[in-house]
């Protein structure tokens, strides 16, 4: 249940998204090239709007343009940057022992995790073509070892489905196009469900959730660290107490019921965009 509702808010965040972008992708050339008059999107929708007392809004409606595209270019940018930052100071603290123990035991020699030197307990996946789960030696001084075994289980979930990426997508979509505020909700409910489907097969490897509930406990009671600016699967960050209380009832289940206002006004404004572009096109 948990990934079917995962697939679909993946797959309408895509496809609300990429109808949006590939309209204004399409008025953005028009803009850029300068075509004649009968295909010239720009002046279409620019006379349509004059033609109703609406010629404010052609400006708007350039600068809605622009801002998406240069707004997801500098989120893209960002991403990339911070990561590289990140990944260069955890290879500078890097336990190359703790590492290579790791690796041997629970990835069979390749080089799916890191450890590295950092009081402060951490569990990440990150990388979107080759994710990699990095640990640090505060975890797993924290952690007895069935503890540290849930946690690695939860986070070999996010390497496998490549959670990285997909989290990314749901952020920069949410983050670029914030005027349709139902993909911040489905950016949400997505990191929700990710988790939960992490906590459950990490509670099917064991046969028990008091290992995986201990070891949120515990790293609740350290404290965590400050959220970091780029797109990860994070074991102890995201919806903690939500998940706490799916392992203490499991039978309560997780609802997946769209806001009402939210939902209306989203649809109110993707039509409204939808709509300019498609008479431009028309």
């Amino acid at each position: 249940m948990h990934k079917r509702h995962s697939t679909t808010l993946f797959i309408v965040t895509l496809v609300i998204s990429g109808t949006i972008l590939f309209q204004m992708g399409y008025y953005l050339l028009a803009m850029l090239a300068g075509w004649n008059d009968r295909f010239n999107l720009v002046a279409v929708c620019h006379s349509w709007l004059k033609m109703i007392g609406l010629s404010s809004l052609e400006y708007a409606l350039n600068g809605l343009v622009i801002y998406t595209f240069l707004f997801s270019i500098y989120k893209i940018i960002s991403q990339w940057v911070q990561a590289s930052r990140l990944k260069k100071r955890f290879k500078q603290y890097k336990e190359n022992k703790l590492t290579s123990e790791m690796n041997e035991h629970y990835s069979e020699g390749q080089d799916d995790f890191l450890i590295f030197s950092h009081p402060v307990p951490l569990a990440i996946t990150m990388g979107f073509k080759r994710p990699k789960i990095v640990l640090s030696t505060g975890l797993i001084g924290l952690l007895n070892e069935k503890e540290l075994k849930a946690v690695i289980a939860h986070e070999m979930v996010h390497k496998k489905n490549r959670d990285p990426l997909a989290i990314f997508l749901m952020t920069l979509c949410a983050a670029t196009m914030w005027y349709i505020p139902i993909l911040k909700w489905f950016n949400q409910q997505y990191g929700i469900i990710k988790e939960l489907l992490a906590d459950e097969y990490a509670i099917e490897q064991q046969g028990t959730s008091v290992h995986l509930g201990s070891a949120l406990l515990k790293m609740l009671k350290v404290g965590q660290p400050e959220k970091m600016g780029f797109a990860y699967a994070s074991f102890a960050d995201t919806s903690v107490n939500y998940r706490m209380n799916y392992l203490l009832n499991p039978l309560n289940g997780f609802r997946l019921k769209l806001p009402l206002h939210i939902t209306i006004l989203s649809l109110a404004v993707f039509s409204l965009i939808s709509s300019l572009f498609i008479y431009a096109l028309a």
